[in-house]
């Protein structure tokens, strides 16, 4: 049991720092600056040594500091260990970063303490072993974040921003500890392993359904799916690393709940068909309105929207493994373009114009489409043969075939009349490089994860149904992405583009359901 304790260092290292930073909160509190990157620098140290424990003594969980179920207790897994990972570098790497990006603020040292408080509660959320210890890390990171929203708090669109978080993030919290108190009920145990045991046995009693339900709810309102996205949208008045710090286990925490549950979440077959409706929608719309933005950081933030959507979507296809595999992938992209946007931003004005746009017409796309598929069902059948078939479930071919329409897309610019013929050689190459890339991310998922997450279930009806809507619902979205720049200077287009732009008023529309937001002027 000793080494199984290991994981529970990370976020320890994290705290003191915090502690030591606040005591410092004013500007340039050097020492404490160098001090909290090293905690961070030695969370992401154990974070591999955790992964080192788990090769030699394989997974498990600690025993419970505490009495009655309360207390802390760390999960050693491939998934814990995972997320660990993720979250100590990405950490580790903000930290780093907010040391020269905010030198000469007046709360310089307060920022960091939260910002090591933020990455502590994330690192013990996910390696909690017990429900309470999972709960209270949930509600502490939403703290740290609030205040972190408010590091400039004369900016009303701060606030405003900040107020609409914490309301979601009272209502999640809310629905998570519920849930946790019905899991805990029906199976007798706060511990987590165990809970997930007796729910692989299939007793679906309304009491473990309702705590799916709940834990369905948090995971929503926690990954700002439609119509909760407006405050991820509105977080832009925060420093830039905290955008960044989204991306290390927060914005993503409800996609990991669904993950850690998984087992019960199969209970409940109508929750995660409604899970895969509310992502779905939200990744199209997420990513529509992405296209129309003009500033980077904006659009960088309507993508994390699209993106959560199609996590959503996945957890609700049961497709566990390829939700982890789509946290880790994400947030290290997503975090890397937040803290790089001002560059680029510098890079991009400095670029010299290319000439003119080669643009696909219709026979293109078309050609591309079915070039697209023809790449996919090869190399999914030369995959099938090395591995087996039988390992390819419904539901993960049936997003394969979502991914691959933006390979179609990618095609589509190859394949324009006007297209220089390297360019379509290497539309071509990469992609049947990134088929082959989601077949073996898939292969490598699924085998990392054996044991510890359980497998797809044989499609009903009702997965066929919501399959099949999806595929349907993406192609159409990526045909009209292709063809857009045939029909864009027309008049219609132009007015959509306005109405796209601001999010098809959704946002708006929910503030005035809210009562509208009133703000103080700071004193």
């Amino acid at each position: 049991m000793l080494p199984y304790y290991a994981p529970l260092a990370a976020p320890l290292l994290l705290l003191l720092a915090a502690s030591i930073c606040f005591a410092r909160p004013g500007r340039r509190p050097r020492a404490v600056l160098i001090l909290a990157e090293g905690a961070a620098l030695g969370s992401l140290l154990v974070a591999i040594a955790s992964l080192v424990l788990l090769v030699l003594f394989g997974a498990g969980t600690s025993a419970l500091i505490g009495w009655a179920g309360v207390g802390l207790s760390a999960r050693l897994d491939a998934v814990s260990v995972a997320m660990l990972l993720l979250v100590a570098f990405t950490g580790w790497i903000v930290v780093r970063y907010s040391r020269t990006y905010l030198d000469g603020e007046d709360r310089q040292g307060a920022f960091t303490g939260w910002l090591c408080s933020a990455l502590a509660a994330v690192l013990l959320f996910v390696q909690a072993g017990n429900l309470v210890q999972l709960a209270a890390a949930w509600f502490s990171a939403s703290v740290a974040l609030h205040h972190l929203l408010l590091f400039y708090p004369q900016r009303m669109a701060a606030q405003r921003a900040a107020r609409k978080k914490q309301l979601f993030s009272v209502v999640g919290a809310t629905a998570l500890t519920s849930a946790a108190a019905l899991a805990a009920l029906w199976a007798g145990t706060t511990d987590i392993a165990g809970i997930n045991a007796l729910a692989r046995s299939g007793d679906a009693s309304w009491t473990i359904v309702a705590a799916a339900a709940l834990f369905a709810l948090a995971a929503l309102l926690k990954s700002a799916q439609f119509p909760t996205h407006g405050w991820l949208t509105e977080v832009m008045e925060a420093p830039t690393p905290v955008s960044a710090l989204l991306h290390a286990g927060v914005i993503n925490a409800g996609g990991f709940l669904l993950i850690r549950f998984a087992d019960v979440m199969l209970l409940a077959p109508g929750i995660l068909a409604l899970l895969a409706m509310i992502g779905g929608f939200t990744a199209l719309f997420g990513a529509l309105v992405m296209l129309t933005q003009p500033a980077v950081k904006t659009s960088l933030a309507w993508s994390t929207v699209a993106q959560m959507g199609f996590m959503i979507l996945q957890c609700g296809l049961a497709l566990f493994p390829l939700a982890l595999l789509h946290i880790i992938a994400h947030s290290l992209y997503k975090a890397h373009a937040f803290l790089a946007s001002g560059g680029a931003v510098e890079q991009v004005a400095g670029t010299r114009r290319p000439g003119p746009v080669a643009v696909p017409d219709g026979p293109a796309v078309g050609k591309a489409f079915l070039i697209a598929l023809a790449i996919y069902a090869t190399i999914g059948a030369v995959f099938g043969l090395l591995f087996g078939f039988e390992h390819k479930s419904p539901q993960a071919l049936a997003l394969g075939a979502i991914l691959i329409f933006g390979v179609a897309y990618l095609l589509a610019q190859g394949l324009a009349d006007a297209a220089p013929r390297p360019l379509t050689r290497k539309t071509a190459l990469y992609s049947c490089l990134a088929a082959a890339g989601y077949f073996a991310l898939q292969t490598a998922a699924e085998w990392l994860t054996a044991g510890v997450l359980p497998q797809p279930p044989a499609p009903g009806r009702l997965e066929w149904t919501l399959m099949g809507l999806a595929v349907l619902s993406f192609g159409l979205v990526a045909i009209a992405q292709a063809l857009f720049p045939l029909w864009a200077s027309h008049p219609a287009a132009a007015g959509l583009r306005v109405h796209l732009s601001n999010g098809l008023y959704a946002n708006t529309l929910f503030d005035r359901v809210l009562g509208g937001w009133v703000v103080r002027k700071p004193s």
